[in-house]
């Protein structure tokens, strides 16, 4: 997620950090620097224009030249500018109590809106007890009802099945049948359309005005860059935007859509879409963003997910194991599935400080989840004995193993270097009373360095 956005603003960052002066030519220097690293990432132009004078004029006003800490302040005040335009905070989703919640979804067709509705649906639905209907007005797309019916039964949720032709007559059925069996929420999707057209936006504003939702989700393709900006635009004229999903955030993103969309239609992002999965979905955090964009990770968005991924028992097992100097080829493993439920090693990375630097780590060492997945399965393709004794894997057990999980006995030998290098580690945490769950996955990732325990 913004990694080139990110390398850049890294390299700027470095570029005023640590100096005891900071001229005006340094001022400059760095806010032409940024001026470019944001137009390449396809952010729109007016928006650029405005985070530059804006940043100017704050730093000027406060005479951060002339303070003690002027790359500090600097810094501040850039991250405070990202946070300003990516929208200041989390804003959550307007869910009333006393009636029934309408969120009406809208895009252009392939933006993942229709995925984006089953998304959100599992999102509501894991996080609360609401009954949730979806349904869908899109009666161009011959497969269009029976796509999101199909999604609605895979995220457990209802889903309004009907033959109607008329726009108009869908919204008051659905709401009608809604009513009628006690539904909390109804989620709409619409007609996506290849390009911005006058009929979609009519159509658009008739289910508005029919539906009256609390929410109108846009959903955007962030691979879009600057042209998702000018699609909110067309939307926002037409409808009450109240919010934007962003989708294909995983993807190889430049930053230009999540940077210019809010300031466009002045409405929040407030959900990106980071993954194929139901469960790759989550609440926008500007400032956690912020962060990662300046290369300062996002240490509380990793935690979060290892609490929802992360099985306490195992954790209380586990600690249980090292405490009483016990480590085998199944607690590595399960370590190794660990990291996969959050969100794999780029999921993982793009949280942590400094992702340019892991980045180019990985790549030198060749580490992807496809190597995590290899390691698992060359430990699945051993016998429980091999698992509790590692040192009875010799030659021939080796090319046995390879075989069976189809890798090569190179890589039964660096898996087992790596695990031996880590059950030291736990021994040594014996002898000092520690026991826990692993936090440092940076340096299980580098494979020469073991993971450390609190």
């Amino acid at each position: 997620m913004f990694d080139t956005l990110s390398d850049k603003f890294e390299k700027i960052v470095r570029g005023i950090r640590g100096k005891a002066i900071i001229s005006e030519s340094d001022l400059d220097s760095t806010l032409r620097e940024i001026r470019i690293a944001l137009l390449e990432a396809d952010v729109a132009l007016i928006v650029v224009k405005d985070f530059i004078n804006s940043v100017k004029e704050k730093i000027l006003g406060t005479e951060v030249l002339k303070s003690i800490k002027p790359d500090q302040m600097i810094i501040k005040l850039v991250q405070d500018e990202i946070i300003n335009i990516l929208g200041s905070e989390n804003q959550p989703l307007n869910i009333v109590k006393s009636k029934i919640t309408k969120i009406l979804f809208c895009g252009l067709q392939g933006s993942g809106k229709t995925t984006s509705v089953a998304k959100l649906a599992n999102y509501i639905g894991g996080s609360s007890k609401k009954k949730i209907l979806l349904s869908s007005s899109d009666i161009y797309r011959p497969a269009a009802q029976e796509q999101l019916k199909i999604l609605a039964e895979q995220v457990n949720v209802n889903f309004f099945t009907h033959n109607l032709n008329s726009v108009k007559q869908i919204v008051s059925e659905t709401l009608e049948y809604a009513e009628k069996n006690l539904f909390d929420v109804v989620i709409l999707d619409t007609a996506g359309r290849q390009v911005v057209d006058e009929d979609l936006m009519k159509e658009l504003i008739e289910i508005e005005k029919n539906l009256e939702p609390q929410e109108t989700l846009l959903v955007a393709d962030a691979l879009t860059g600057q042209d998702a900006a000018n699609i909110a635009k067309s939307f926002s004229e037409a409808v009450n935007i109240t919010g934007s999903i962003l989708t294909r955030i995983d993807g190889d993103v430049r930053g230009g859509a999540a940077l210019s969309i809010k300031s466009i239609t002045n409405s929040p992002i407030k959900f990106i879409g980071v993954g194929e999965k139901f469960d790759d979905f989550e609440p926008f955090h500007p400032e956690r963003i912020a962060k990662r964009i300046l290369g300062m990770g996002d240490i509380v968005s990793l935690v979060e997910k290892a609490a929802e991924n992360i099985d306490q028992d195992e954790v209380e097992t586990l600690a249980k194991k090292i405490s009483k100097g016990k480590f085998d080829l199944d607690d590595f493993a399960k370590q190794l599935q660990q990291m996969g439920k959050m969100g794999g090693v780029s999921g993982i990375l793009s949280m942590l400080p400094g992702v340019s630097k892991a980045q180019k780590l990985m790549a030198e060492n060749k580490i992807s989840d496809k190597l995590i997945n290899h390691q698992i399965a060359i430990i699945n393709s051993m016998t429980k004995k091999e698992r509790a004794e590692p040192n009875l894997i010799k030659a021939s057990r080796k090319i046995r193993i390879s075989k069976g999980s189809g890798t090569r006995v190179q890589d039964v030998n660096k898996l087992l270097k790596q695990f031996l290098q880590s059950q030291k580690m736990m021994k040594r945490m014996k002898s000092m009373g520690k026991g826990g769950m692993p936090n440092d996955l940076m340096q299980k990732l580098q494979g020469n360095i073991p993971p450390k325990y609190n």
